[in-house]
């Protein structure tokens, strides 16, 4: 009995000490997700401008290269 009690109760407090910190890490883990996220958001916001601002500079390139193609007919 005099080994058995704190051995339970070193069980229990370990227990209790694993569940606090998985709560608190999980917590963490959340918290990051919903950072990146915002990142990430970020990120396919200004790949979509690229893309809108490389197609506009690709239509002027061609309108020019049409342009002196015409001429040089």
């Amino acid at each position: 009995m005099a080994l058995g009690v704190p051995a339970l109760i070193n069980v229990a407090l370990i227990g209790l000490l694993m569940a606090y910190i998985n709560a608190r890490l999980t917590g963490l883990e959340q918290r990051f997700e919903s950072r990146f996220d915002g990142i990430d958001k970020r990120f396919d916001d200004m790949k979509d401008l690229w893309r809108a601002e490389l197609h506009r500079v690709e239509e002027v390139l061609d309108a020019r290269l049409k342009h002196l193609e015409d001429r040089t007919r």
